[in-house]
C-alpha cells in the first residue's frame, strides 16, 4: 500500500532519532512512501525508504509516532543506476556512538 499523509505531519519521536531521521520519515509521508499495515496492531506501519524501515503508529488524531528504524536486510536496487540503494544515515551515528 501507499501511505500519504497530508500536510505537514507531526511527528513525534520516541527513541530520540536524528533530525534526518524524522525529515526523512516526514519527507516520505508528504510524497508517499510505501507501508505494510501491522497485521496484529491497528494504526501500525512499516514505512520503506530504499534500504532503510521506519515503523511508526499514526494514532486516530493524526499524529505519527515514530518508534523504531533499522536497515534492510538487502538493499533494494537503484533501477535508474542498477546500483543497490545506500540507506540514509539517521540513527546509524547515534547507534555507532552507543556500541550497537
Amino acid at each position: 500500500m501507499l501511505l500519504r499523509l497530508n500536510g505537514d505531519p507531526t511527528i513525534e519521536d520516541l527513541r530520540n532519532h536524528t533530525m534526518e531521521c524524522v525529515e526523512r520519515l516526514r519527507t516520505l509521508l508528504r510524497a508517499g512512501a510505501p507501508a505494510r499495515p501491522d497485521p496484529r496492531r491497528p494504526g501500525f506501519y512499516d514505512v520503506e525508504d530504499s534500504g532503510r524501515v521506519f515503523y511508526i503508529h499514526i494514532t486516530p488524531r493524526g499524529r505519527v509516532l515514530l518508534l523504531a528504524t533499522w536497515l534492510k536486510e538487502t538493499p533494494e536496487p537503484d533501477v535508474a543506476t542498477g546500483r543497490l540503494a545506500m540507506p540514509s544515515p539517521c540513527s546509524q551515528q547515534r547507534a555507532l556512538a552507543q556500541g550497537f
